[in-house]
């Protein structure tokens, strides 16, 4: 698995962002069974850069605790049976492994949504980190049966890396 970390902002997390985000990835990518080596991009910013992805991407002129740019269209969610057949183009040619995405963090967001909602900024990290690998397995939450598989699969990521509210 290849993590590509690029951090920018003056908000500095306190633990290690590479380490959390590896084995949340990695706890993430079990769960889901991917069969794949992967790689996922991960950039820790601040609420103004996000601001602008955000308005870019999404047309909300507005910071958000963390985007999901998944690389792949899934049938259906967390099913990735389709690939086998898939041309090559799914895959680094390099490494061969999976290209799932692209997530986007604000640290900002990380440290007052974690006084927020009174837990730490490690399990609120963690979690946005367990919440995009969802998008970027296909899950999305606007309806409430996926809102609430989404959830699901959320609560199963946290717990089978031990970080609770």
């Amino acid at each position: 698995m290849s993590i590509f970390i690029e951090e920018e902002g003056g908000t500095v997390l306190p633990f290690s962002a590479e380490a959390v985000a590896r084995t949340v990835i990695e706890a993430a990518l079990e769960y889901e069974k991917c069969p794949y080596e992967t790689e996922v991009s991960l950039l820790l910013t601040t609420d103004e850069e996000v601001r602008k992805l955000n308005c870019t991407a999404r047309g909300m002129d507005r910071p958000t605790d963390v985007l999901s740019f998944p690389m792949l269209e899934y049938d259906a969610p967390g099913d990735f049976s389709w690939l086998e057949d898939e041309p090559q183009d799914a895959f680094n040619p390099e490494t061969g492994e999976l290209i799932l995405g692209d997530i986007v963090i604000s640290k900002d967001r990380v440290m007052a949504q974690a006084e927020e909602y009174g837990h730490s900024p490690l399990r609120e990290y963690a979690f946005l980190i367990a919440h995009s690998m969802l998008h970027l397995f296909g899950y999305d939450h606007i309806e409430d049966n996926d809102r609430l598989l989404m959830e699901e699969r959320q609560r199963g990521i946290m717990d089978k890396i031990n970080i609770l509210r």
